[in-house]
């Protein structure tokens, strides 16, 4: 996409975790809620994230973690064994931005994902969006 062009959000999914978004500059945001949340709901999430990443062709996340809550250890096994094994092969996905959240407990959550995940996706974590989306940016797609 040119750089010289406005990003464009279009929103693909939204259900109690948040919302999945597709940015016109290449990258599919998952945008968190704040409420806690069952396994099917997060699943439900990162299925349509893999959708999206699937008929866009970016490979690239941008996590925006803002006030969630920690995952579940069930639901950090499901992302590591299941997920993110299946989006790299499936949806090309190389990249995650994440932006960190407020809470100390999520941000070891967050680790212990980062930790435990397949190789074939380099993980980065920000405070600030602004050099999330940067280094997005910096990336090549797919």
């Amino acid at each position: 996409m040119s750089p010289l062009l406005p990003d464009r959000e279009t929103v693909f999914f939204r259900n109690a975790a948040g919302s999945v978004v597709f940015h016109s500059t290449g990258y599919v945001e998952l945008a968190w809620g704040p409420g806690r949340l069952g396994l099917d709901e997060l699943q439900a999430f990162y299925e349509q994230a893999l959708t999206l990443l699937k008929s866009t062709d970016s490979g690239k996340i941008l996590s925006s973690h803002g006030q969630r809550q920690p995952l579940s250890a069930a639901a950090q096994q499901w992302l590591t064994g299941d997920w993110i094994p299946r989006a790299i092969r499936q949806g090309g996905f190389r990249y995650c931005a994440i932006v960190e959240g407020q809470d100390p407990v999520h941000r070891l959550s967050t680790q212990g994902v980062v930790a435990a995940s397949p190789v074939g996706v380099e993980f980065k974590r920000f405070q600030h969006r602004a050099d999330a989306e940067a280094w997005l940016g910096s990336q090549r797609a797919r």
